[in-house]
């Protein structure tokens, strides 16, 4: 009840002022809304980008966040504005391809509808964080446990439906153990729960765990990508304990609907320029996230291919949303 009233209030809450116009773009300030609060790797993948805009608009890049509803209220909010090009968002994986797919997710907008695939933005693997209060050391203990304990250990999610929630899901699909979800308001909220022992663990984008993994404040135990990542050379590949077990979450933008498309060529021949930037690459790199920025059709194509894929995680694992 509490989200669906959250939910019903947002478009007058978060509207805001229609600024520019389609034929002057860029012609104001602009902003991103990334749909997760400061810290995580939504915020960050903002940050990074909107240093590398500014020059390339001449214009002001602010970056927004607004936390909630694992994204939703992010793109509720930039759904209600002027489609001139001036407002987009960080969308993801889980608004784009995988809330719309659960059954008893309440939805205020229809991202088909209601938003403009801009363009890929970065892709990032899964890594399992667990708790030094927690009973095991590693993923076959852990799956022991689990089994053992059916219903006892926790994971925190990031909200229903986004990637955190699909990889823990996923995994206890493809072990059969019972493990309870408790939900935070974003990936941060959610790193510092194992951090404080609320929770066994947390599977995360690598971005957000990577700084409580370097210093040494919670255990590192598998990574979701097909190969070891540099920046976490302790931490196993996941399918090594579990053939066939692979989760890269994705960041992209988007804009409202019928997003202008001379503001939409222009926000792809300056998003186009980034991501041959060394810098950005070099950066975005050392925060364990890959550089997808490319076209409007890219992003369009690899929608259809999540709503395929975790389309039969729903099914096969009976998911609905909180």
């Amino acid at each position: 009840m509490r989200r669906r009233t959250l939910l019903a209030g947002m478009p007058a809450a978060l509207a805001a002022p229609r600024i520019g116009h389609a034929s002057t773009f860029p012609g104001a300030d602009i902003r991103i809304i990334s749909g997760a609060p400061p810290g995580g790797t939504s915020d960050l993948f903002c940050r990074l980008l909107a240093e590398k805009l500014q020059p390339r608009f001449r214009q002001r890049v602010i970056v927004e966040n607004r936390g909630g509803a694992g994204g939703l209220v992010g793109a509720v909010a930039v759904s209600s504005l002027a489609p001139d090009g001036h407002n987009v968002f960080a969308t993801s994986m889980g608004v784009q391809a995988v809330m719309g797919q659960l059954p008893g997710q309440v939805m205020p907008i229809d991202p088909d509808r209601d938003l403009t695939p801009l363009s890929n933005g970065c892709g990032i693997p899964n890594m399992l964080i667990g708790s030094f209060r927690s009973p095991f050391a590693t993923v076959p203990e852990l799956i022991a446990h689990a089994r053992a304990n059916p219903g006892k250990l926790t994971y925190a999610s990031a909200g229903s439906g986004g990637s955190q929630h699909l990889a823990a899901e996923l995994f206890k699909t493809m072990t059969g153990t019972d493990i309870l979800g408790i939900t935070y308001r974003g990936g941060a909220p959610a790193v510092l729960a194992v951090v404080a022992g609320e929770v066994d663990m947390y599977f995360g984008n690598f971005p957000e765990v990577y700084g409580q993994v370097r210093q040494g404040g919670v255990r590192p135990l598998a990574i979701g990508s097909p190969e070891p990542s540099p920046l976490a050379p302790g931490a196993p590949v996941m399918a090594s304990f579990v053939p066939g077990y692979e989760v890269v979450n994705w960041f992209g933008l988007a804009g409202p609907g019928n997003l202008d498309r001379t503001a939409m060529a222009r926000w792809t021949e300056a998003l186009l320029a980034i991501r041959d930037d060394p810098d950005f690459r070099r950066r975005m790199a050392e925060n364990g996230m890959d550089v997808l920025l490319g076209t409007p059709e890219e992003l369009r194509e690899r929608i259809a291919r999540d709503k395929r894929l975790w389309g039969d995680l729903i099914r096969t694992a009976g998911l609905r949303g909180e």
